[in-house]
């Protein structure tokens, strides 16, 4: 199995000063977006400084559809190359099988963290997974922009494509002709599954597959909401919107060159940095309700971190694990990266609101995020997801409309889910 990480992973191994004859080498996956490999590198180097063991550090591919086929491969092939998975808030029910209980070795720490993450990393009774950082969608804006067209923080996905039209107008007519009006992910991926969801359960369209099993996207209010954001491409969001993920957005919007954007926090810390075009000028909100009547909503997401049943150390594995979600790595991860802390006492933390002051203002949107149907469609909700992900991308790029795709995708989830889930 190494060959078939080292085709698509690099490898870092930081070993413990003054190693103890007893020591042993772990390996962890860590992530690649924004600085998440920087900061699990820093904290993987000082457990082994302290503890004598040796670290090796497996670069994980960005994109979660790569990522997820390469751990199920290794995990099914019993591979010991990897200790510690850095796996997304999704799988528990896909990969979790494969997964050592931590409850022995947490000391009851998880009782820290936010219940709901907790609950959901916990399968008949074990904990498979520690929460290290959550995710919630949010909404980027240009502060100098709204203030200098006196517009307002968009509270309806109308008003921000309204908003979004005016601004853009104008800052081509003054000469910037790279200005669009909002940046979002629409590449054919789980990053596109994340906004679509946002956007039918803010229209009051459902959540996909509902917690009781029905099957519910095959409804006029989640038409809507997919047919207003295939409207935007082309308009107030570049065509290679259909091919953009959270990074693409990110560049556009951090050169300058768009009012909003809908992304993750990790993008605030990167927006800021010293060499920023945008810094000091960037504003964070909740993402827009579906009309008057509709819905704030922003899908939960997350990372956390499990220790595979073919380790050859387990327990060195989870002592690292339980070293990395402590209070003080996260609070790093915090300040450092804006990465969600998933304790909720550290949104109360001077330092952690002083480097991330909308931690403490959208607190709420944090803590009750909504979550995507995985939890319902169990191991099958990587093709749940696929097939509502081909559908919204097929009417974003013209080739239906949202009603009939809709349609389409019933059935194909029906399919899916057979006798039952």
């Amino acid at each position: 199995m190494r060959k078939v990480i080292l085709g698509i992973a690099g490898f870092l191994t930081f070993a413990g000063l003054g190693s103890p004859a007893n020591a042993v080498e772990v390996s962890v996956s860590c992530g690649a977006f924004g600085v998440d490999l920087q900061l699990c590198t820093a904290a993987s180097q000082r457990w082994a400084a302290q503890t004598g063991n040796t670290v090796q550090i497996v670069s994980a591919p960005v994109n979660d559809s790569d990522r997820l086929p390469l751990y199920q491969q290794m995990l099914a092939a019993h591979s010991s190359d990897i200790d510690i998975y850095q796996i997304d808030v999704i799988w528990p029910g896909i990969l979790g099988s494969h997964f050592i209980d931590l409850k022995p070795y947490s000391n009851g720490t998880e009782k820290d963290h936010f219940p709901a993450i907790v609950k959901n990393n916990t399968v008949n009774g074990q904990l498979l997974a520690m929460p290290w950082y959550t995710d919630a969608g949010v909404l980027y804006y240009r502060k100098d922009l709204l203030e200098k067209y006196g517009a307002a923080v968009p509270q309806t996905w109308d008003e921000l494509t309204e908003t979004a039209t005016k601004i853009q107008e104008a800052e081509r007519s003054a000469g910037n002709k790279q200005m669009w009006g909002f940046v979002w992910q629409g590449k054919a991926d789980e990053g596109l599954t994340c906004d679509a969801f946002e956007w039918v359960f803010s229209h009051g369209g459902g959540s996909i597959v509902e917690p009781d099993g029905r099957i519910s996207i095959n409804n006029a209010k989640a038409a809507k909401a997919i047919d207003l954001a295939a409207s935007w491409i082309g308009k107030i969001s570049p065509t290679s919107t259909l091919n953009d993920a959270e990074e693409e957005s990110r560049g556009i919007f951090q050169t300058g060159n768009a009012v909003f954007m809908r992304n993750w926090p990790y993008a605030w810390s990167l927006a800021n940095s010293a060499d920023s075009p945008v810094r000091d000028r960037v504003g964070v909100a909740i993402l827009p309700q579906g009309g008057a009547n509709g819905i704030h909503t922003a899908v939960l997401g997350g990372w956390q971190l499990a220790v595979s049943k073919y380790s050859k150390h387990p327990k060195e594995a989870a002592e690292l694990v339980m070293y990395l979600t402590s209070s003080d790595g996260e609070k790093e991860r915090a300040i450092k990266g804006s990465y969600n802390p998933t304790r909720p006492d550290l949104y109360k933390d001077p330092e952690v609101l002083s480097a991330v002051p909308f931690f403490g203002t959208l607190y709420e949107t944090f803590a009750n995020a909504e979550a995507r149907p995985s939890g319902v469609t169990k191991d099958r909700y990587n093709q749940v997801s696929v097939a509502f992900l081909q559908a919204v991308h097929s009417v974003l790029s013209g080739q239906e409309a949202a009603a009939p795709a809709l349609n389409n995708l019933e059935t194909s989830i029906n399919d899916i889910q057979g006798s039952s889930w």
